[in-house]
């Protein structure tokens, strides 16, 4: 019997009894990460890492029944030892190990390789099966140095201030706002934060990473402006003038992204892994077999196929938040 099976209301574990991030609420879910489409509130019981438990309490809400683990800590559930690894994807991401019998079975959540000052890294580990994301699963998603993106951002930023705009610029907020907040040299001006940006930046400063501190003004032409990609065009906007607007994105590697959204800037900049980060990942675990979920499924599998590897490309309501908003 297969350590996982792919059922209605997601991935299944019938030696432990339990369902990893399932997209329906059931009696028990092993939660990778707190991004809305892996944390459906609704279950009874809830198991997760340990470092992303505050993250996740603020998306479940109402105090739900959730035990958490370290990382690498053990957890023997029904037939199953289960124990959670660092995805490098957002604060607390994980992977989760699944062990019976010899055979071990790892499913990735979303995850990257990109160095992030935000989160802890991706720890490669060894199994049979390995239960991979494929978000961007193409090769024309190859990122750009994480280091050489902040600079743009700096220089997009002085650039504006020099004409007297606001920059206001947008990523999701859980996650992607807080990786380029901690990036950024905050001495080149003031910056703001949307609310829903805010509301977990809090959780980030009490983790102990520096993410700037909120500020009032009245005149916001040298400021830097960070919210989530649906306040753009919105009421909010308007206090902040002719500002230059810009999106920090893996989807902006794609041609005619940035003009459709009606921006001034893009950002290529994405906390999930890209073609050539996923194949990496995919080799540093020898799995022999390996199952490929949300995102380009069916390329990826090919490509592993005609590599040499069993690949089965698993259906998922599993998605990018951030190509959603």
């Amino acid at each position: 019997m297969a350590l996982i099976e792919a059922r209605d209301f997601g991935l299944y574990c019938p030696a432990g009894d339990f369902f990893i991030d399932p997209w329906m609420p059931v009696d028990r879910a092993v939660i990778t990460h707190a991004h809305s489409d892996h944390a459906i509130a609704g279950s009874k019981r809830y198991l997760a890492a340990r470092r992303g438990e505050a993250l996740l309490r603020e998306r479940l809400g109402s105090e739900p029944a959730l035990q958490s683990l370290a990382f690498g800590e053990r957890l023997t559930v029904g037939e199953v030892t289960l124990s959670f690894h660092p995805a490098g994807h957002i604060l607390g991401s994980a992977q989760v190990r699944l062990e019976r019998g010899g055979e071990v079975w790892v499913v990735s959540g979303d995850f990257k390789l990109a160095t992030d000052p935000t989160c802890e890294a991706f720890e490669p580990l060894r199994c049979h099966t390995f239960v991979t994301e494929s978000t961007f699963a193409l090769p024309i998603f190859r990122w750009p140095e994480p280091a050489e993106v902040a600079g743009a951002i700096e220089a997009w930023w002085r650039a504006n201030q020099e004409s007297g705009k606001a920059s206001l610029l947008f990523g999701y907020p859980l996650g992607k706002a807080q990786r380029v907040l901690a990036s950024l040299d905050s001495s080149i001006g003031p910056i703001v934060c949307h609310g829903a940006v805010e509301r977990y930046n809090r959780i980030y400063r009490a983790q102990g990473i520096a993410i700037p501190q909120p500020v009032e003004l009245k005149d916001y032409s040298r400021a830097l402006i960070v919210a989530p990609p649906g306040a753009h065009n919105s009421p909010w906007t308007r206090r902040f003038g002719a500002a230059s607007t810009a999106l920090a994105s893996g989807w902006m590697r794609i041609r005619g992204t940035r003009r459709r959204r009606s921006l001034d800037r893009g950002f290529v900049l994405s906390d999930h892994a890209d073609w050539g980060e996923l194949l990496r990942a995919i080799d540093a675990t020898g799995a022999e077999t390996i199952w490929v979920t949300h995102g380009y499924r069916a390329p990826l599998a090919r490509w592993l196929e005609e590599h040499g590897r069993r690949a089965v490309p698993v259906e998922t309501r599993l998605a990018d938040p951030e190509a959603e908003a």
